[in-house]
């Protein structure tokens, strides 16, 4: 498939590159930059310039694809309501380029979307759009699309890791530098659901190449990793002191990591293992702290 990839420069889009290559797909990269665009040729794969400030350009680029892969999102979490209605217009811009035909869709979302009303694991089933997190825009955006007659699936991410990056956690790495500890909250018993980026990468893959209507994924292969766990592999790697705050105590230590802190969102990936076949095998994510780059 000729396959057009947003994010393409990005931490999950620049490791999606060689997995669809292998696999013999063509792979035009989204890039708003000539740094981006010579990364891009670097790979082997074709440039496409454009932004997620201008959904009609990425629609027309994404019209002469067999399949699209959208992973691009504006992580300026100071403006994340307003980057969550911003990737919903891309979304919908995407989904337009498509109409008409059976060409698959993924876009991204989070596992908190999957999440019940009584604590129990996120699953694929669920779609909670009641959720707080303004990230059910993209998937609203998807239902839309899902109504419209656009093949659409959705990868829901926990936090992806490898040595260099390890998604909300990299931030944390950055307040424990600067405040001189690393903290969590109460008894640190809140579980973060976590994904390798070897095992994403071919979950995108596998996915796009299903092309399943209106299908959700859950790219986990964990479950639920505990705070408390989390702080104490920074702490380790680190040579930092490990120390419990109040919930009152976080907006203060973390900033608007706060939000997230104490949030417990186990998610599964069982019904996403069966359907495709997936089998996680990266690395856990407090082996990668632990082994972690540059920290």
């Amino acid at each position: 498939m000729r396959i057009f990839l947003t994010g393409a420069t990005g931490f999950i889009g620049s490791a999606l590159i060689p997995e669809l290559l292998a696999s013999g797909h063509e792979v035009i990269g989204v890039t708003r930059s000539d740094t981006g665009a010579r990364k891009l040729e670097s790979a082997g794969v074709g440039v496409y310039r454009g932004t997620l400030e201008d959904p009609e350009g990425l629609r027309r680029g994404a019209a002469e694809a067999d399949a699209v892969i959208h992973t691009a999102f504006d992580h300026d979490f100071s403006r994340f309501v307003e980057n969550c209605e911003k990737d919903k217009r891309v979304i919908a811009a995407l989904g337009a380029a498509l109409a008409g035909s059976s060409r698959p869709l993924v876009i991204t979302s989070g596992t908190g979307l999957g999440s019940g009303q009584h604590g129990e694991l996120a699953r694929e089933d669920i779609c909670n759009f009641a959720h707080p997190n303004p990230r059910v825009a993209s998937e609203m955006a998807g239902n839309a699309l899902l109504e419209a007659g656009i093949n659409v699936s959705v990868m829901r991410l926990p936090q992806v890791h490898d040595q260099h990056k390890q998604g909300l956690i990299s931030p944390l790495i950055e307040i424990a530098r600067q405040k001189g500890t690393v903290a969590y909250v109460g008894e640190g018993q809140n579980r973060w659901p976590a994904g390798q980026l070897s095992d994403v990468v071919q979950l995108y893959r596998l996915a796009i190449e299903a092309g399943r209507h209106g299908a959700r994924y859950h790219a986990v292969g964990e479950e639920g990793v505990r705070s408390r766990d989390i702080a104490e592999a920074l702490g380790q790697r680190l040579n930092l002191p490990v120390i419990s705050i109040t919930p009152e105590q976080a907006p203060e230590h973390f900033g608007w990591m706060a939000m997230f802190t104490a949030l417990d969102m186990p998610a599964s990936s069982a019904w996403t293992q069966s359907a495709l076949g997936w089998q996680p095998t990266g690395p856990t994510l407090v082996s990668d702290l632990l082994q972690a780059r540059g920290v």
